[in-house]
């Protein structure tokens, strides 16, 4: 269980503030007029505090406090540009931030929650004690930001007034980490106390970049403190360590969600999307994938976009299951983003009228922003995050595996804003969870139920991405959420089970729930060819076919691990949606069912899952009973079986 306000607040306990007469005595002392005047709106005390103890933790030489207003944001710009943290590019709003070469992605083996004694969190999670959490921010982040200016910013995760939104507090002496918050979130400085009133919580997040040099990132830390949810972040720019409104609350609002909200409300690391089928009807579907394995790129698959990485998701008074992208921007990988695969982005990328920031990505001699994948002629020469680059550098690519463009969700041409931005949410009706699996599941399945459906997003692995520094290798990836989940692995399953199989949704409107796949190859398949069976487009037919099913269009081929597509169904949708011929060879490569691979990856979940303490029985009696079954059919039809045994009976 998490109990909220639990031990010292290492904040209040390092800052020394612990009334608001001291907290008024520290602004008088740090700020000028204009910003005691925009203070002067937030009346919230508890909000106040943490912000005096922050400033007198931090000693700046200035606070700048951002209201979200035009002159505001440009001031931002220009404080970012005149620090360096930013440089302007040829195309009028681009800039380019290059991180430390040792600071390309999340520091893995550096972030930890802060916990208290008695606190039972996820094996799959690092964490420090209180007493060695408060000794380290004593010692590093005291006085951090004596010669820098402290930005000060209440930015919302989600639309103002939606149920899954959650107000922030953002602290940083980042100009680049705040030019991103103004680009990534809502400024709710107007609305700030009616929301910490509404919510009844409030994060807040602190962090200091220090002196930013290499030899200070191996005592870079990244912590969460749950009780009191506080993130404290330091010597380290890279946004997923930095930005914590990002992946930091979304940890605390995981956190919140299964302790607090059980049967109401879920904080996923999921794109949010929707597609039009027949006669204009819109259909919304929330996905889950670990980053690095093709989420944006899903996620701007359909017609109606919302969002690209995390999804608060709720059941709503009506029955539906409703959600919200806490995010009104995209922090995107752009390796391999090409015209082809991501037309809509690429306008914004590579087309004057969309602000850019660009990180870690190569600048060749025109000033022009290049990666690998881009479907371009490569640049002999240009800076990168290690510096001077040289297309003769074959052991440096041009860009770094995790570079990555920061825009408004707003440029994208097939975003829905209005949807979006309603406090209302999206109604979801169709739940993805996928990875990067060369050889076991096939590229679409649904589950026969929400019990099966919560299994399969259980059961993600995935190869290690760039996302992460220190992580290597195959590696489980449950609900593609595990790096945030901070409590133990049994209550957050026990509360996807209660949210999916609750009494709360009304007739029809219980989402289904599926897996997809990409990432099948030609030689795990018995293919003649190399590399992957499908292509990026191929996305938009797994996803039409999901919309056609869900709005009872078609019916499916009924198999132990749930139903599967029909090839004619398949068929049509390839020439309709992207002019591409299906053959029925390539659906028997695709949709047979490997039986001994996915024997294997049962084994591998159930003995990895079998460490776990206090997990729902249901588990497991799931695997049983789909290892049983596929032992059958392999008995019957032997260790391959196609879609047309199924069908044959």
């Amino acid at each position: 269980m998490l109990e909220l306000k639990k031990g010292v607040d290492i904040l209040v306990e390092v800052g020394g503030v612990k009334a608001i007469d001291g907290a008024n005595t520290v602004f008088e002392q740090y700020m000028d007029s204009e910003t005691l005047k925009k203070l002067s709106k937030i009346k919230n005390e508890e909000a106040l505090i943490k912000i005096a103890n922050a400033i007198s933790m931090c000693e700046p030489k200035g606070v700048f406090l951002d209201t979200g207003s035009p002159d505001d944001i440009q001031k931002i710009r220009e404080m970012s540009l005149d620090k360096g943290e930013e440089k302007e590019l040829a195309m009028k709003g681009h800039t380019i931030h290059f991180d430390l070469p040792e600071d390309q992605a999340r520091l893995v083996k550096q972030t930890f929650y802060i916990v208290n004694e008695d606190e039972k969190i996820s094996s799959l999670q690092k964490f420090v004690k209180r007493d060695e959490g408060l000794a380290y921010i004593k010692e590093y982040m005291k006085g951090i930001m004596k010669d820098k200016v402290l930005m000060l910013g209440f930015f919302s995760r989600g639309p103002v007034g939606a149920q899954g939104a959650v107000p922030a507090i953002e602290i940083s002496s980042s100009t680049y980490v705040f030019h991103s918050a103004e680009l990534l979130y809502r400024n709710c400085y107007e609305n700030f106390d009616k929301e910490v009133k509404r919510k009844g919580i409030f994060y807040t997040n602190v962090h200091s970049e220090g002196p930013n040099r290499s030899e200070d990132v191996p005592n870079a830390r990244i912590f969460m403190d749950r009780s009191w949810l506080t993130t404290f972040s330091t010597f380290c720019t890279y946004a997923g360590n930095t930005l914590l409104l990002k992946k930091g609350n979304h940890r605390f609002t995981v956190d919140y969600s299964t302790y607090y909200k059980v049967e109401e409300e879920l904080s996923e690391h999921m794109f949010i999307t929707g597609m039009t089928g027949p006669g204009g009807r819109k259909t919304y579907f929330a996905g889950a994938a670990p980053s690095g394995c093709g989420k944006t790129t899903t996620a701007m698959v359909g017609t109606d976009f919302i969002g690209d990485d995390l999804a608060q998701l709720w059941i709503a008074d009506d029955g539906t299951l409703r959600g919200v992208n806490p995010e009104k921007g995209i922090f995107g990988i752009v390796e391999d983003v090409n015209k082809e695969g991501d037309p809509y982005l690429m306008k914004c990328l590579r087309e004057e009228g969309t602000e850019v920031i660009w990180s870690n990505v190569l600048i060749d001699e025109n000033n022009v922003p290049q990666w690998v994948g881009n479907g371009e002629e490569t640049p002999k020469k240009g800076i990168n995050y290690q510096g001077k680059w040289t297309s003769d550098m074959k052991d440096i690519a041009m860009s770094h595996k995790n570079s990555r463009c920061t825009l408004l969700s707003t440029a994208i041409a097939n975003h829905n804003s209005e949807v979006a931005e309603s406090p209302k949410g999206a109604h979801i009706k169709v739940i993805t969870y996928s990875g990067r699996d060369s050889d076991t599941m096939p590229p679409i399945w649904i589950a026969k139920n929400s019990d099966e459906g919560v299994v399969i997003g259980a059961s993600i692995v995935s190869k290690a991405t760039a996302t992460e520094i220190g992580a290597t290798g195959v590696k489980r990836q449950p609900w593609a959420n595990a790096p945030f989940i901070p409590g133990a692995l049994a209550d957050y399953m026990d509360a996807q089970f209660k949210f999916f199989n609750s009494s709360k949704y009304s007739n029809g409107n219980r989402p289904i729930m599926s897996g997809l796949n990409y990432f099948l190859t030609h030689e795990n398949r018995g293919g003649n060819g190399i590399g992957l069976l499908g292509e990026k487009k191929d996305v938009r037919v797994w996803l039409g076919w999901l919309e056609l099913y869900v709005n009872g269009d078609i019916d499916a081929i009924d198999t132990p691990i749930g139903m599967l597509p029909k090839y004619e169904d398949l068929k049509k949708l390839f020439n309709e949606s992207i002019d591409k011929e299906y053959t029925q060879e390539l659906y028997d490569m695709q949709f047979s069912l490997y039986i001994d691979n996915i024997v294997k990856r049962i084994d591998l979940q159930k003995e990895a899952y079998g460490k776990e303490e206090n997990l729902p029985p249901k588990l497991f009696e799931i695997y049983d009973r789909q290892k049983t079954a596929l032992e059958a059919l392999k008995t019957k039809y032997g260790a391959i079986v196609t879609p047309e045994q199924f069908i044959a009976g």
